[in-house]
């Protein structure tokens, strides 16, 4: 889960909206325009504002997200939330496995996809037991299997590294 932080400033100082990982401590400006410190996140909850400068979560709202132009490892929790999230945009999952040949060789042309195809959502599902229910439900057979989703429904289905074949399903679903 990504922490979206975006500090506000008094007027006569510029700000950037920050976005941080959960896992790393919140850097809040404190005593002086040069000057950092640590913060906890049940100091955040105490004070969202601190010397002038507003600090504005959205820990409580964010849910996983994607960026887009690279391709996003889900799970079983993580999945149907960002396939709903997508709304209409097309969503490629890469279904895979550790120990998979063919499915580490399709790897690197599917993050290539992702940076080409900046109107689709890429995402990757690695089918080990612990996502073996989300897997069943998708009904996957071999690996790899690449689901094209629109609007939360597998409208293609690719089996098998053919790289050909899932640019031209990608391609079919987007001109759609």
């Amino acid at each position: 889960m990504a922490l979206n932080l975006s500090l506000s400033s008094p007027p006569i100082r510029s700000h950037q909206p920050l976005t941080y990982s959960a896992k790393h401590p919140i850097a809040l400006l404190c005593s002086s325009s040069t000057s950092f410190s640590t913060c906890s996140k049940s100091s955040l909850k105490k004070s969202r504002s601190y010397l002038g400068t507003v600090v504005r979560s959205s820990l409580e709202t964010v849910g996983p997200t994607v960026k887009v132009g690279q391709v996003t490892e889900v799970d079983k929790d993580t999945f149907w939330p960002l396939v709903k999230a997508a709304g209409d945009k097309t969503v490629v999952l890469d279904m895979y496995t550790q120990w998979c040949g063919p499915c580490k060789v399709m790897a690197p042309k599917f993050q290539e996809l992702s940076e080409k195809y900046l109107d689709v959502v890429f995402l990757k599902l690695d089918c080990n037991p612990d996502n073996k229910p989300l897997a069943k439900e998708l009904g996957i057979r071999v690996v790899p299997t690449f689901k094209i989703l629109k609007e939360s429904k597998v409208v293609k289905e690719v089996t098998g590294a053919k790289f050909d074949d899932l640019v031209l399903a990608i391609d079919t679903i987007r001109s759609s």
